[in-house]
């Protein structure tokens, strides 16, 4: 199953326009964030990931109240997590 995950934007990565490092859940990872190039995102900034692209920006709130329900998911969440941690940066 793949979900869409919140994200905070940590940085942009300066020689790529189009990509940001990402923290979902404790985990660092890149994502594409070209398809919200008119969001002027920054650091703090709350996004929607799936599959590696930035969907769309969301508030703190409503980041927390999926990040919410997706905990109660539990294994399916868990999987994505784990799919997650492959791919980190740190």
């Amino acid at each position: 199953m793949c979900l869409g995950i919140p994200g905070e934007l940590v940085e942009r990565v300066p020689e790529h326009d189009d990509l940001a490092v990402v923290d979902v859940s404790g985990v660092r990872r890149r994502i594409n964030i070209g398809l919200l190039s008119e969001e002027r995102l920054v650091p703090g900034d709350w996004v929607l990931v799936h599959v590696g692209f930035a969907l769309s920006k969301i508030s703190e709130k409503e980041a927390q109240a999926v990040l919410d329900y997706l905990e109660g998911l539990g294994q399916p969440y868990a999987d994505e997590l784990d799919a997650l941690r492959a791919s980190d940066i740190t």
